[in-house]
């Protein structure tokens, strides 16, 4: 519908022109940019001259033929590293298929709940960009606004989604503090990352169109207590889907939409510059994310897609969890009393690998008094992925130990793989 859209209204030369690789770098003109330098001037001649450079700039709206999480990624990142924004700005439209997308400096165990990512075939992603966790399907679309690193506004940005939400169905959005987009004053329907770098940058956010909310609250996992991280963690907010606003709007309207409006937006000053700034602009473009049109593009997808990306580049924590033993297996007292003991372990995860196991263990489950009850059970799975093989060979060495009672061993067993699925 998009692609009937733009022919209707540009050149059919220019929108084919996306589609033939042997021009792709003519129609990017792809560059390192320069650093841009940075003089004083007057107050009189700063006008003048945002004027005059705003009149070089213009404007395109690239949209993804890829519905992959890791395609999209590798994109997005491509563009920022070797698109020359200087004198032409880019908002790139994409989707994706059920995702779960965290941002660069977060924790996936705590942040996506793997059961049912795995129940419902929803992918798991690492993006570039800072942030929280979202949750991304057919009904979400996709906005990155790309500029040089000196030109980077993001509340402008999301005042052209705004407007454009006002102009085509009346509804009438705010921008908070955190530059989330709601609506009665709570509900998300955007949330809004960035990368910041030299000389490009972005600013990418999501927008809930008709998302299914029932996946989006089963895949996203709750903090959870007793993890010790440094790690980014996701504030949970009341989201809506915009099209419980208006029944008409969908994703193929919202990215016509959004897309005139950014195209008749100025720039830099931010003015309405209508129907007559849009005919000067590059228009809509198809875009086929492949490494044909964007060389060592698959490069980047095989890193987003790798689990050393995903998982290894998780920030160090620690994981606590006590457990009361049952009656069965505790030992009276002097006095008659059973004494209730606990069973405490903690397990430490470096670059999602695991560094260490330490289980303090109650005597009464101690083959002898005098053993240290404190064990570090490190041997057999230090070095190894956070994964269920490193909880089988953790399993494993419990058969074999000659420190524990057998009747021990298996709630010693069944305490650890608690630990490792609670996260």
């Amino acid at each position: 519908m998009a692609q009937v859209l733009v022919h209707s209204v540009f050149k059919q030369g220019r929108l084919m022109s996306a589609f033939n690789p042997t021009i792709a770098n003519a129609l990017f003109t792809i560059k390192v940019a320069k650093k841009a330098e940075t003089r004083n001037f007057s107050n009189e001649f700063k006008k003048n001259t945002v004027h005059n450079d705003e009149n070089k700039i213009s404007k395109s709206v690239f949209i993804s033929q890829s519905d992959d999480v890791f395609t999209n990624l590798a994109l997005e990142d491509w563009l920022y590293k070797n698109f020359d924004f200087t004198n032409h700005h880019v908002m790139l439209l994409w989707r994706n298929s059920p995702c779960v997308v965290i941002g660069r400096h977060q924790n996936p165990w705590l942040e996506a709940n793997f059961g049912p990512l795995s129940e419902h075939g929803v992918q798991l992603a690492r993006r570039n960009s800072g942030g929280g966790a979202v949750y991304h399907d057919h009904g979400n679309l996709n906005l990155t606004f790309f500029t040089p690193r000196e030109r980077y506004n993001r509340k402008q940005n999301l005042e052209i989604i705004t407007s454009a939400l006002h102009r085509e169905w009346g509804l009438k959005m705010e921008i908070n503090k955190k530059e989330d987009i709601v609506i009665d004053g709570m509900n998300k329907i955007s949330g809004t990352a960035s990368k910041l770098g030299r000389p490009n940058s972005y600013h990418h956010c999501t927008l809930l169109v008709d998302v299914n909310k029932n996946n989006l609250s089963e895949s996203l996992h709750k903090y959870e207590k007793g993890i010790e991280t440094n790690a980014t963690v996701s504030i949970p907010s009341p989201v809506r889907n915009l099209a419980e606003l208006d029944s008409t709007i969908n994703v193929q309207r919202l990215i016509s939409s959004i897309g005139w409006e950014y195209l008749r937006t100025t720039p830099l000053t931010q003015q309405d510059g209508g129907w007559g700034l849009v005919s000067r602009q590059r228009g809509f473009q198809m875009i086929n994310p492949t490494d044909e049109w964007f060389p060592g593009l698959d490069k980047i997808r095989d890193e987003f897609q790798s689990w050393d990306w995903k998982f290894g580049r998780t920030p160090k924590f620690h994981i606590t969890r006590s457990f009361l033993l049952p009656q069965s297996i505790q030992v009276a007292g002097k006095g008659g009393d059973v004494q209730e003991e606990e069973l405490r372990v903690t397990v430490t995860v470096s670059k999602g690998l695991v560094e260490d196991v330490i289980m303090r263990i109650p005597p009464s489950l101690m083959m002898s008094e005098t053993f240290i009850e404190d064990i570090k059970v490190m041997s057999t799975i230090r070095g190894r992925r956070f994964t269920e093989d490193a909880l089988d060979e953790l399993n494993a060495s419990f058969g074999t130990s000659h420190s524990l009672k057998e009747d021990g061993k298996q709630f010693v067993a069944d305490c650890m793989r608690k630990v490792m699925a609670s996260v």
